[in-house]
């Protein structure tokens, strides 16, 4: 199934005393790049999540972000911490002394300083299953996201890419008169310029022009990347980067098409390849 890089996903874990939450976003990157927003309670986590999400995701720079937010029911009945509070009246009183100018603690200040409420706490161990638990249903999340993005994406380039394989086919029936009348009109100025004397210059030029006008074998390279994009869209895994290249040999050709162009057809086909190849380039860019 075809990927995109581009997606999001969020899961919270509820644990007794504690809530989980767990972000995980993606964007284009050329390489898989990797950046962590951890709680204090999670950054020795790390390297197994970084190995969890290299083992999901090829390319992209990816996001995780987790954070510990304890409950309001893990407050335990049983009073403030004597400690804690006697530590923050010793401190006020020495800071008022000093600065009298200085704002006493709030009861809100004092409620929320770490310690005060004495609170029920979980194992490091609990901790650690649930934020790996988190992470890899937020990966499944993910990657069924991207995957979501990466179907749209492939039918627009679908959509690109049919559009392109008409402008070729319109042009195939058409090269034997272009081809034929670009032919005549270098022979009526070659006539005109050298008259009958100049007879076998004359063959030796029309040659050499419609040797440099013939374009078959840009078609027919066009026609062949045109079915390569195809059955790689058809793949899974990671296959922007081989799209990519697809989409530099797509321009080329079209560049060489509208070079030798003849005629007002070609080099308004030429011109229609470069607007559709550039559209699929823009997506192609987008996919894992």
């Amino acid at each position: 199934m075809t990927t995109s890089m581009t997606g999001f996903a969020a899961h919270s874990l509820n644990l007794d005393h504690a809530s989980v939450n767990i972000d995980l976003r993606s964007v284009n990157q050329r390489y898989l790049e990797l950046h962590f927003r951890l709680a204090d309670e999670f950054r020795a986590l790390e390297p197994q999540l970084r190995e969890l999400i290299q083992h999901r995701l090829a390319r992209g720079k990816v996001e995780c972000r987790i954070n510990l937010i304890a409950l309001p029911a893990a407050s335990q009945d049983n009073g403030l911490n004597p400690v804690i509070l006697e530590q923050l009246a010793h401190w006020q009183s020495d800071v008022m002394q000093r600065v009298p100018n200085s704002t006493p603690l709030s009861v809100n200040e004092i409620l929320r300083w770490p310690g005060a409420v004495p609170t029920a706490t979980l194992t490091q161990d609990a901790l650690n299953q649930a934020a790996l638990d988190g992470v890899r249903a937020t990966l499944d999340e993910l990657v069924a996201s991207r995957q979501r993005e990466g179907a749209k994406l492939k039918q627009h380039i679908l959509d690109r890419l049919g559009a392109a394989e008409t402008q070729v086919a319109g042009l195939q029936p058409l090269l034997p008169a272009l081809v034929a009348a670009q032919r005549e009109k270098l022979a009526e100025r070659l006539r005109d310029a050298l008259g009958e004397a100049g007879h076998e210059r004359l063959a030796q030029e029309i040659a050499l022009a419609a040797q440099k006008a013939d374009i078959d074998e840009e078609l027919s390279r066009l026609a062949a990347h045109f079915s390569e994009v195809r059955r790689v869209l058809d793949q899974s895994g990671a296959v922007g980067k081989r799209l990519d290249f697809l989409m530099q040999e797509l321009h080329r050709e079209a560049n060489t098409l509208g070079a030798k162009s003849v005629a007002v057809e070609t080099s308004r086909v030429s011109l229609e390849l470069k607007v559709l190849i550039e559209q699929m380039r823009e997506q192609v860019q987008n996919l894992e």
